[in-house]
């Protein structure tokens, strides 16, 4: 017999492990130390700008989004999109959004918090929401984001946020003399 095309609404379209949620959750409980680890790698990072520009940004990239995407994968269930917003976004990565909003929930979110769309997943933002109140930057969740931009899909946005942040520091010390 062949399958329908009609799937009932308690059925997600996408199938997805349960435990990326559960740790995607407990990803957004614990976003304060995940911030304060965030900063810290950063710092490290931009300490690291000497060696990632004598090496080569383009060189390092392969090794760096290979660790990246393992880490981001795990704990936020991460698209490797390129521009990272979790520390934005309370920890909850807006790219798992069935309909990819960066900024808000759609007006279908459940009146117990999930998806419309995957009415057995958390709804992203509502998540997102809960996690930007536990961390000391939490206002920056209404910051509007940028649409992404899909060349930057598979490519590390530690580096580019480390050269970003260099780049400034520079601008920074170019002005004060």
């Amino acid at each position: 017999m062949p399958k329908p095309a009609y799937q009932p609404a308690s059925r997600s379209p996408v199938p997805r492990s349960r435990a990326f949620y559960s740790v995607r959750l407990w990803s957004v409980r614990h976003s304060r130390g995940l911030e304060r680890i965030y900063k810290l790698l950063a710092g490290v990072f931009l300490k690291l700008h000497p060696f990632w520009k004598f090496v080569g940004y383009k060189r390092a990239e392969k090794p760096v989004v290979l660790i990246e995407k393992t880490v981001k994968s795990f704990l936020f269930d991460c698209r490797m999109c390129g521009q990272c917003v979790l520390s934005d976004t309370g920890m909850s990565c807006p790219m798992n959004c069935p309909k990819s909003l960066r900024n808000g929930p759609c007006g279908g979110v459940r009146a117990n918090g999930n998806c419309e769309v995957e009415p057995d997943m958390p709804c992203v933002w509502v998540q997102a929401w809960k996690g930007s109140r536990n961390m000391r930057a939490g206002d920056n969740i209404l910051h509007v984001q940028p649409p992404v931009d899909h060349s930057y899909r598979g490519s590390s946005a530690w580096l580019r946020a480390t050269a970003q942040s260099a780049e400034e520091k520079d601008a920074q010390k170019a002005e004060a003399v």
